[in-house]
């Protein structure tokens, strides 16, 4: 089980969602059932059912920024930049807002330090950095740069998604409950809720509590070694108030369920509990690998998505519900033509 190979298989192009759903609760959910690996056939409005009076689901209210910019040099040469560490980004003031961070950079060549990059009326870059496959932008706006931002920039869709984003990604990309700016990639697991959706639950006494891990893009990046045990993963930043977390250590104390919606809401909670059970407030960098052998201690359920193979999301789950159960479930899928990644389906596993 800890072999890269053993988190592969084989699942046809056509099961890709390219597109949501037009109603976010119209997508399918497959029920896994944590203890005996039992699957149960649903519709994702249908998890009100599996959800418990006392039941704490737990958020990730990260917002997506739109950090995918097409721009050109002044040959005219075009060039796509993906922002990488927004909440990381330095600011200054001096002509408009300024703004510097990490990116990366795709154009015919490299691209030199000092050359200019514009992406439209009002806003403009300069690569100042060029390190380990990283560059390092100063945008240059006429005014705030997350209005320009908001103007010029597009939603940064997977690259398995094969297209551009559009206007309703815009949207559709983002959750209901989003809020503080700073991912890259969506918490798709939370794709599926609405706004009724999630009156719904709570009139039938589910506790709702958030927290906010900023999806980076490394969340794609693939691993790279044989044996995962000797992956590094990527470091995101997290942040867990003390309203949630003293919520959290109510009801494991109350004996009732923690539901987290997501697998970064997974990775949060898990990496703020101590041993001994406590969810503790904090914010800074997250680094939890979860992989089989992990002993959770704070999830007591969670929704997810379908995971790309050799992940570290497929591996998460895995962890969760045991390797077996999750690719006997996952062949299930796709004999039953469930709809992957992150604009597809869904699962509870509890």
């Amino acid at each position: 089980m800890y072999q890269l190979s053993d988190y592969q298989f084989a699942l046809p192009e056509a099961l890709i969602a390219r597109h949501p759903e037009k109603e976010r609760t119209d997508s399918r959910l497959l029920h896994l059932e944590r203890e005996t690996g039992a699957h149960h056939h649903r519709h994702f409005s249908d998890l009100a059912d599996l959800l418990h009076e006392g039941d704490l689901l737990v958020v990730n209210n990260t917002r997506v920024i739109p950090a995918r910019l097409i721009g050109h040099k002044a040959s005219g040469g075009k060039v796509e930049v993906l922002i990488l560490d927004y909440r990381e980004g330095i600011r200054a003031t001096e002509h408009g807002e300024d703004f510097s961070c990490r990116c990366l950079l795709k154009a015919s060549k490299r691209v030199k330090p000092d050359t200019p990059i514009l992406f439209g009326q009002g806003l403009s870059a300069v690569v100042e950095g060029f390190e380990k496959g990283i560059y390092r932008l100063r945008f240059i706006s006429e005014g705030d740069f997350d209005t320009q931002l908001e103007a010029h920039g597009k939603m940064p869709l997977p690259p398995y998604i094969k297209r551009d984003a559009d206007a309703f990604d815009k949207t559709s990309y983002q959750t209901v409950y989003a809020k503080n700016r700073g991912a890259v990639a969506a918490p798709t697991a939370g794709l599926h809720f609405t706004d009724a959706f999630m009156a719904t639950i709570k009139a039938k006494g589910v506790e709702v509590v958030e927290l906010t891990l900023h999806v980076g893009y490394g969340t794609f990046e693939p691993v790279r070694v044989t044996d995962i045990r000797d992956h590094a993963i990527h470091t995101e930043w997290y942040e867990v108030p003390e309203e949630t977390a003293s919520a959290v250590n109510r009801a494991k104390a109350d004996g009732r369920r923690v539901i987290a919606v997501g697998t970064t809401s997974v990775r949060t909670l898990e990496f703020a509990t101590t041993d001994t059970g406590h969810l503790t407030p904090g914010a800074g960098p997250c680094d939890i690998f979860i992989y089989p052998g992990y002993t959770f201690k704070c999830v007591d359920a969670m929704v997810t998505n379908f995971h790309t193979p050799e992940s570290t999301l497929l591996m998460l789950v895995s962890a969760f519900a045991g390797r077996e159960a999750i690719f006997s479930a996952y062949e299930e899928a796709v004999r039953e033509r469930y709809r992957f990644f992150s604009y597809g389906d869904a699962m509870f596993i509890a």
